[in-house]
């Protein structure tokens, strides 16, 4: 199927879809955005992605100009075109919200231009039952100015991505500046130390997942500020949580084959994730 796309308050395939040339997401990464899961032609915590989309923009300084009324408007009729593509077979999985610093001078201020609204719905990808993660060198920074937002500056982390997947890994895992397990590129990471579920806390730099909000929610986890890739290395268990991913257990960090595929807490984790899902479409 194809990807249906909203922009300027009209649908079209994404390869009809236009915005401007000068657009500062195009030409300067500007821009801040949200992938939500579809399930049944309806956005997975869609109230909680829009919250964090604004807070987002609100940290790198774009004003949001609509309401969320609008924007979840302009979200349903996005999966809507997508739903009845006649090219298509109906199934849509994956919605992105992008909101971009707009078109308008080229230098560093925005001029009090209109920002541009995104947003697309497509097809999803299908993950196998397991991921194998690799750490790699380079350091996300936890004293970025645009730390915890969700941006569209996102080289670093496919370049991160390309050399996992030529290591034969799903995903890279990062640690901050100071050494500290932050997260994958497109994922929260968790792992069970001394027994104990953790994450990496905010503190770390990582961005604060939607999913990893819910599992912190849904169980028992120690955030902390101290955990290491070693620790990621040498954990028995551990997962990836993202907004396609749901809870997905890990079962190689960096080719070293974990004790439990899934393990214990992982599974409780899923468990746990999947009642929320079951119970309502937008927690």
């Amino acid at each position: 199927m194809s990807t249906w796309v909203w922009t300027d308050g009209a649908v079209a395939p994404a390869a009809d879809a236009r915005i401007g040339a000068t657009d500062r997401g195009v030409l300067l990464g500007d821009g801040v955005y949200e992938t939500c899961k579809v399930v049944d032609g309806a956005p997975f915590a869609l109230t909680r992605h829009l919250a964090r989309l604004r807070r987002s923009a609100a940290l790198i300084g774009i004003a949001l100009p609509w309401g969320d009324s609008l924007i979840r408007s302009a979200c349903a009729k996005a999966v809507g075109a997508a739903l009845i593509d006649p090219l298509g077979d109906g199934a849509v999985g994956r919605l992105r919200i992008t909101v971009t610093g707009g078109a308008g001078p080229l230098g560093p201020d925005r001029g009090g231009q209109e920002p541009t609204l995104i947003v697309a719905a497509g097809p999803s990808r299908t993950w196998e039952p397991t991921t194998d993660v690799i750490t790699v060198g380079w350091a996300i920074n936890e004293r970025s100015p645009s730390v915890g937002a969700k941006t569209t500056s996102y080289l670093d982390s496919l370049l991160a991505l390309a050399e996992a997947h030529r290591a034969g890994a799903d995903e890279a895992v990062l640690a901050n500046t100071a050494g500290i397990l932050c997260e994958g590129t497109g994922s929260n990471v968790f792992l069970v130390v001394d027994g104990v579920l953790c994450t990496p806390s905010l503190a770390s730099g990582c961005l604060p997942g939607v999913t990893r909000a819910l599992v912190c929610e849904a169980v028992e986890v120690v955030e902390r500020d101290d955990l290491t890739l070693d620790d990621l290395r040498a954990a028995p268990e551990a997962f990836l949580t993202s907004s396609t991913r749901d809870v997905h257990p890990v079962a190689r960090v960096d080719g070293r084959v974990l004790h439990a595929v899934p393990g214990p807490r992982t599974t409780a984790a899923a468990t746990a994730f999947a009642a929320i899902a079951a119970r309502t479409i937008d927690p």
